[in-house]
């Protein structure tokens, strides 16, 4: 697993190492194990779910609070892959010809990872998409939003685990910088 990895590295993103508990984390995601990561800002969380999603077979779910975050998510990993397909986003901005385009694109197993707001994840026609593709694994991006704002602010954060069970169950990673005792 280790030496996969490594070439897998160095492949995609040009790194020779990884940094603090990289690895470690991507291992135990690849051997099909959910996992907590709790590392600063700058840490290297994005890595920790965006290797793993191109090493494995179907399309990473990446759940996310914020559409310029997932627009940033997005472009960069089209720099480092240089094709568009790689990574799409689905929420609120994109109109229905965009919509349909990644749906094509993830329905033809090109795209890699997807990102969703929680509100688009809970959308009775995108549970029905992703009923029908093979998918990955989920990862939840500042999952510190669950404890947080989820019974108030963003209920629909509520909602993510029983609307994974409805689509279908595969690993998960929930990944943030901020740990409150809540």
């Amino acid at each position: 697993m280790n030496q996969r990895l490594h070439a897998a590295l160095k492949e995609h993103f040009g790194f020779e190492t990884f940094k603090g508990n990289q690895e470690a984390i991507m291992s135990s995601l690849l051997e099909g194990n959910d996992v907590f990561v709790l590392m600063p800002t700058g840490g290297g969380k994005s890595l920790c779910y965006q290797l793993p999603a191109l090493m494995m077979e179907g399309t990473a779910i990446v759940i996310s609070p914020l559409i310029a975050l997932m627009k940033n998510q997005v472009d960069a990993m089209r720099h480092f892959s240089e094709a568009d397909h790689v990574a799409h986003f689905l929420n609120s901005s994109l109109n229905r010809a965009a919509i349909d385009q990644v749906k094509a694109d993830i329905s033809a197993g090109r795209t890699k990872l997807l990102y969703v707001a929680p509100e688009s994840l809970t959308k009775e026609e995108n549970i029905e998409f992703l009923k029908t593709i093979s998918i990955s694994f989920y990862a939840v991006d500042e999952a510190h939003c669950i404890s947080e704002w989820g019974h108030d602010f963003r209920p629909e954060y509520r909602r993510i685990r029983p609307i994974i069970n409805e689509i279908n169950v595969r690993p998960m990673i929930a990944l943030t910088a901020t740990a409150t005792p809540k």
